[in-house]
């Protein structure tokens, strides 16, 4: 996974009570352009959503499982066919062979994740230290690619891309109250809104 290359630069995080409302969540964003999706494995089956957006979407679509804190739910999220795996930390031995998101926000943190093989380290809780703190952790860590999550609105992102952030994580400012039935109109027009004030520093 080329973390690099996200459209828009962004992961939209789907977490909500009612699956069926999650999977429109996940298939109306795809269809407005945002298409790497984490699923939080806090939803409603998460993994029927997982499963369910699969078959949908077929296999171009970027599509990942979220709050995966055991080996256990790895191993069913990527029978359930997720391309990814986002911790909200450091996690051993989770053992499927697909790229993992580790989380971390401290230094020894970062160097845990990525001694244990993350792709990408997500900055969580992003809300910390703010971009700053990402520019400071860029000093003693160049290398390593950061993904902001956790209160992450659109100025907020802008300053985390600008920041060196090679994306961002982004939940309830663009999801809303989608997974839990809410106004699929609504988020077409929350998508649409993000791709244009992202569309500066986005590179896809």
């Amino acid at each position: 996974m080329k973390l690099t290359q996200l459209p828009h630069r962004t992961l939209a995080i789907v977490r909500g009570r009612d699956r069926a409302a999650a999977l429109r969540t996940v298939l109306t964003l795809v269809e407005e352009g945002i298409t790497a999706t984490e699923v939080s494995l806090t939803t409603t089956d998460a993994l029927w959503v997982i499963e369910q957006a699969r078959r949908e979407l077929g296999p171009d679509a970027l599509l990942g499982a979220g709050t995966v804190l055991t080996s256990d739910e790895a191993a069913r999220a990527a029978d359930a066919g997720a391309d990814f795996l986002v911790t909200p930390g450091v996690v051993e031995g989770l053992g499927t062979g697909l790229p993992v998101l580790m989380g971390a926000v401290t230094p020894t943190e970062i160097m845990s994740a990525t001694g244990r093989g993350a792709v990408a380290v997500k900055l969580f809780p992003a809300s910390f230290g703010g971009p700053a703190y990402l520019t400071a952790l860029r000093a003693p860590f160049p290398d390593v690619p950061f993904l902001p999550v956790g209160g992450i609105d659109a100025a907020a992102a802008r300053a985390f891309l600008a920041a060196g952030a090679v994306a961002v994580g982004v939940g309830s400012p663009l999801i809303g109250d989608a997974a839990d039935g809410g106004d699929l109109a609504a988020l077409r027009a929350r998508a649409a809104q993000w791709r244009s004030s992202l569309a500066g520093a986005a590179t896809i």
